[in-house]
C-alpha cells in the first residue's frame, strides 16, 4: 500500500501530493443524482470513479467518510433559477406525489450501483432532510452582507462577493466573461445582476415542494444543499469534493462562493472532476435525450445496442479510460471491454491452478510496484489495467510452460491480482456475480454427466449438453485436465 497519492486538483490545475487535514482520515463529498429518472451511463461514471477512489484510500489504511447526496428538491430545469422543479414536473406528468418519484428512482439508482459493484457511501443525505441547515446557511450569508432578499427570494450578490473573494477560481471564468454570456430575462428583473444566483427561492402558490422560512414559503437553491450537507458531515473545510466536469460551473463554483460568504473559508482542498460520457461526440444526459439507461445496457433493449452488456463489462469500459478523459460510447468499444474483462477474469482462474517451480523468470515485486505507482498517479486505472495485463501474459505463459514462478511468487501474484482487480478496481467474475454456490454445484453435476457420456462414447449426448449450455451463455472448455465452464459476457 501507499500514501504517496498525487491528485489532479481542478482548483489549482495541477497534480498535488495528497495531504489530508486530519492524519489518516479523509472526508470526501461527491455529488449524487437528481432522482427524477432512471440511472444511465452518465451516472455510472462518477459512481464507479469515486468508488475506486474510496476503495484505494481505504486500502491505504485511511479512515474515509464518503458522503454522496441525493438531490430530491430544488433542482430546476436547465440548472436555472427559474422554471419547474425537475422532480415536481415528473410527479405532475405521472400524477404522483414528488416523494413517490424520489423513492422509486432512488431505489433504481441504488440497484444499478449495486450491480456495478459500487460500495455504498458512508452517509447518503437528502436535500429535503436538511432544509434547516440550508436556511441557517442562507441566514449566515445574509448577515455577512453577501446576499439580498427580493420578493421572498434570496440571491447571492456576486459583485459584492467578488470585492473580497475571487469569483470563478474553480472554473477559470472571470466576472466580465460571465456577464457577457448572460442575457437578462424578465424573470431575472428582481436580481441586482444576471450573474447573481438564488440561495433561497420564493415558491408560488402552486409549487408543491416548499418549506416555511424567514422570507416566506419557498425552497433552497440547488447549489445550497451540497454546501450545507458537506459542512454538516465533513466540516467547514474538508479534503476531497468530487463530481462530473459539467458541475464545475455553476454548481461547484457556487458552492465555493456560498461557503466563503458564510464561513470565510474555502470548503475544499482537492476538487476532483470526472469527464463526460459522450455519444457521437455529445454529452450523454437526460436533458439531451441521448442517454441509455443502465438497465437497457444490461438487457440489450435499446436501438443503439447490438447486444446486452454485463455490469462488469460497463465497469471495465469506464475504468479502461482515465477518469479525466472523455469516453465515447460505441458497441465496438463495449465489445472490446467485454473481451478484455473476460481475459482478465480467466487469467485469475488460471492463476489459481498454476504449479510452482524452483525458480522465477518474472519479477512479481516489480509488477506490484508498477501497480501502486499507477494508482498513486491520480488514480490512473488504464495504466494499472495495462500492468495487470502484463501479469495476464505471464500467467498464460506459465500455463503453457514458457514462464515459471516459485511458490512464494505465485502466492504474491495471487495477492496482487486479488488486491488490484477485486479490492481496488472492484471487478467480480461472472461466476460470482451472476451465479451462486448452487449454480456451481449444479454445473459440477452437469459436467460429470457429460464426462460420463464421453467415457461411454455417447458423443451425441456430450455435444448436446455442451450446445444447450452454450445457448445459456455458458461455455464449456475441454482440456487434458478435464472440463471447465465459464459464463460468457
Amino acid at each position: 500500500m501507499s500514501k504517496k497519492i498525487q491528485i489532479y486538483n481542478t482548483l489549482t490545475r495541477k497534480k498535488e501530493l495528497f495531504n489530508p487535514i486530519v492524519e489518516n482520515h479523509v472526508g470526501m463529498y461527491v455529488c449524487g443524482p437528481t432522482v427524477y429518472g432512471d440511472p444511465h451511463l452518465g451516472h455510472a461514471r462518477p459512481g464507479i470513479t469515486f468508488d475506486v477512489v474510496f476503495r484505494y484510500l481505504k486500502h491505504g489504511d485511511y479512515k474515509v467518510r464518503y458522503v454522496r447526496n441525493i438531490t430530491d428538491a430544488g433542482h430546476l430545469e436547465n440548472d436555472a433559477d427559474e422554471g419547474e422543479d425537475k422532480i415536481a414536473k415528473r410527479a405532475r406528468l405521472e400524477q404522483l406525489e414528488p416523494m413517490e418519484i424520489v423513492h422509486f428512482f432512488t431505489l433504481s439508482y441504488h440497484r444499478a450501483m449495486e450491480k456495478l459493484n459500487c460500495l455504498p457511501p458512508s452517509i447518503e443525505p437528502r436535500a429535503t432532510g436538511h432544509i434547516i441547515e440550508q436556511i441557517e446557511m442562507v441566514k449566515g450569508i445574509l448577515e455577512n452582507g453577501f446576499a439580498y432578499e427580493a420578493n421572498g427570494s434570496v440571491y447571492l450578490d456576486v459583485h459584492k462577493y467578488s470585492e473580497k473573494y475571487p469569483y470563478g477560481i474553480l472554473s477559470g471564468r472571470n466576472l466580465e466573461d460571465t456577464l457577457e454570456g448572460t442575457r437578462t430575462l424578465d424573470a431575472q428583473s428582481e436580481k441586482k445582476s444576471p450573474v447573481d444566483f438564488a440561495i433561497w427561492k420564493n415558491a408560488s402558490s402552486e409549487h408543491i415542494m416548499k418549506w416555511p422560512s424567514p422570507w416566506g414559503d419557498g425552497f433552497p437553491g440547488w447549489h445550497m444543499e451540497c454546501s450545507a450537507m458537506g459542512e454538516k458531515y465533513l466540516g467547514k473545510t474538508f479534503d476531497i469534493h468530487g463530481g462530473g466536469m459539467d458541475l464545475v460551473f455553476p454548481h461547484h463554483e457556487a458552492e465555493i462562493a456560498q461557503s466563503n460568504a458564510c464561513n470565510n473559508s474555502n470548503p475544499v482542498n482537492y476538487w476532483m472532476h470526472n469527464n463526460m460520457i459522450t455519444v457521437d461526440g455529445k454529452k450523454m444526459g437526460k436533458s439531451l435525450g441521448n442517454f441509455i439507461n443502465l438497465e437497457e445496457f444490461f438487457t440489450g433493449n435499446h436501438a443503439k445496442l447490438e447486444q446486452a452488456y454485463t455490469p462488469m463489462t460497463i465497469r471495465f469500459f469506464i475504468l479502461q479510460a482515465h477518469y479525466r478523459s472523455t469516453v465515447d460510447f460505441s458497441n465496438e468499444a463495449l465489445q472490446a471491454a467485454e473481451k478484455g474483462f473476460t481475459k482478465l477474469m480467466n487469467a485469475m482462474e488460471t492463476l489459481e491452478n498454476l504449479k510452482p517451480s524452483d525458480k522465477s523468470t518474472y519479477s512479481v515485486t516489480e509488477l506490484e510496484e508498477k501497480c501502486y505507482a499507477a494508482m498513486d498517479d491520480d488514480f490512473n486505472t488504464p495504466i494499472l489495467i495495462a500492468h495487470l495485463f502484463d501479469g495476464v501474459r505471464i500467467i498464460n505463459s506459465g500455463k503453457d510452460g514458457k514462464e515459471s514462478l516459485t511458490a512464494d511468487d505465485l502466492e504474491k501474484l495471487n495477492s496482487i491480482f486479488s488486491t488490484f482487480v477485486t479490492d481496488i478496481l472492484g471487478f467480480v467474475s461472472a461466476k460470482k456475480s451472476d451465479g451462486n454456490d448452487l449454480t456451481n454445484e449444479v454445473m459440477e453435476v452437469v459436467l460429470k454427466l457429460r464426462e460420463k457420456a464421453k467415457a461411454n462414447k455417447d458423443f451425441d449426448s456430450a455435444d448436446l449438453i455442451r450446445d444447450e449450455l452454450n445457448k445459456l451463455n455458458i461455455q464449456v472448455k475441454d482440456s487434458h485436465d478435464g472440463s471447465s465452464w465459464e459464463i460468457k459476457n
